[in-house]
This record gives structure tokens, sequence and C-alpha cells, in this order.
């Protein structure tokens, strides 16, 4: 059994009203723990996909002054991050936002997960920004989802997302990035190269110690609908903390 570490972080508790301590767990344990949450308890991907993009969304939209009049660029990866983003995108759309969709691979090259969410988009009528426009739709956008790498990130990032990544920092629009920014290890909290320098960070389940990292913005953490029993195999114990909301701030506490 993996050693419980001491919480780098504290939540913010609506019941409570007070700071309270929040374990975390790194890019290794979050992997058992989705496996764990697949395998044994049959949580499906998709199911708490649609949990983290549902509050992606809803983040976004309190940071948007009138829907139905804004743009949002959501730049996605091919993997369960990316998927995640889609899914805001879905949820965006359906409230009015105008969307451009940013792909960092090719359509034939997602995973299952996010290329349910892309049909689900391309049925609703949106469609893929094409390469040559990115520079246009990043002008265009009031807000940036960034949710291409996640804590799946395996050194600097390369090619397409390392230019994407340089883009949006120069664009000076402000930044969500979903479960860690693009380019941070969600581990160490190191930067191999280009990373998303986010406004905000929407982490999912339990922070990652890579947050600690100033660069990732204003904290705060969603429920993906993860049951704490799901963390106990790694010797993580949590008590409850949500209360009646999903979403919570959440900051960064010194190691002691």
């Amino acid at each position: 059994m993996m050693k419980t570490k001491q919480a780098l972080f504290e939540i913010l508790s609506q019941s409570a009203r007070e700071w309270i301590p929040l374990p975390h767990v790194d890019a290794v344990q979050m992997r058992e723990a989705d496996r764990i949450a697949v395998e044994d308890f049959r949580l499906g991907i998709l199911q708490m996909m649609e949990n983290a993009g549902r509050s992606l969304a809803r983040m976004a939209a309190s940071q948007l002054d009138n829907l139905t009049e804004t743009r949002v660029a959501v730049f996605a990866g091919s993997g369960g991050n990316g998927g995640g983003g889609l899914c805001a995108a879905r949820h965006l759309h359906n409230h009015g936002v105008k969307i451009s969709i940013l792909l960092t691979k090719s359509e034939d090259n997602l995973g299952h997960p996010p290329k349910v969410q892309l049909n689900i988009l391309r049925r609703a009528g949106l469609q893929i920004t094409p390469t040559s426009q990115v520079a246009s739709a990043v002008a265009q956008a009031d807000l940036i989802l960034d949710a291409m790498i996640g804590y799946s990130l395996h050194g600097a990032p390369t090619g397409i997302t390392a230019e994407w990544i340089k883009l949006i920092n120069q664009s000076g629009k402000p930044v969500i990035s979903l479960d860690i920014p693009s380019g941070l290890h969600a581990t160490t909290g190191d930067t191999p190269g280009a990373f998303v320098q986010a406004s905000q960070t929407l982490t999912l389940a339990l922070p990652k110690p890579g947050l600690v990292n100033p660069l990732a913005g204003d904290l705060f953490l969603a429920d993906i609908g993860i049951p704490p029993e799901v963390y106990l195999p790694l010797g993580i114990t949590l008590l409850p903390f949500w209360g009646s909301d999903d979403i919570h701030p959440i900051r960064r506490k010194k190691l002691v």
C-alpha cells in the first residue's frame, strides 16, 4: 500500500466555511485511481468525462458577460483531457456560445472518448477549425479553454501542440486549463518545454502536486463522481467536503 502524503493544498469547504487540508494525487496515483474507478467500480470514462466537461463549461460561462455574443476557443488533445474539453464545448454551444474547435491531432488519431464527443458536436453542426485559421480563432476568442495534454505529459510538448501553446500565451486572452496546464508536469510542477500560462486551472477529482507551481493560475477543484472509496487502495482517506456544490476553490499550502 502506498503511503499517504501530506496535503499540499487546502479546499474551501462551504459547509464548514473554512479552508481544510486536502490530499493530492500524482500522475501515477491518478492513473491508478482512474483504473480502479473504471474496472472495479464500473464508473464509465464517458460518465466522468461528462462531469468534467460540464464543470469546465460552467466555469467558463461564469467568466462571460453575454453567452450568445461571445466566442470560446477550445484546444483539445487526443486523449481524455481533450474529450473533456470537447464535452465542455458542447455544453457551451447549448447555451449559445460560439465555439472554435482546435484539435492537436487529426480526427483519425483521436482516442475513442474524444472521438465520441467530437461526433456529437458534428451532429450538432459544429466543425473543426482548420489549422490555417487557428490564429484568427484565437484573435476572435473571448476565452480559451486548454484541454490538450492534462496529467499525461511525457517530456516537452512538440509539434503543433508546442506552437499552439506559444500562440495562446502570446494572445493575452484569459485561459482556463482543464486538470493541469498543458506542458506543466502534474507530479513535479516542472515545465520541460512550452507550457500554457493559465489564468485558472480546473483540476479534477483531487489536485495534483505539480499545481503548487503558481504558473497554473487560480486553482479550482471539480467533482467528477469518483467515490472516496476509490482512493483507499492508494492509502488516501477522504472525508466529505463537497457540500452542495461540485466546484470549489483550492489554495496552495506549503509542505510542512
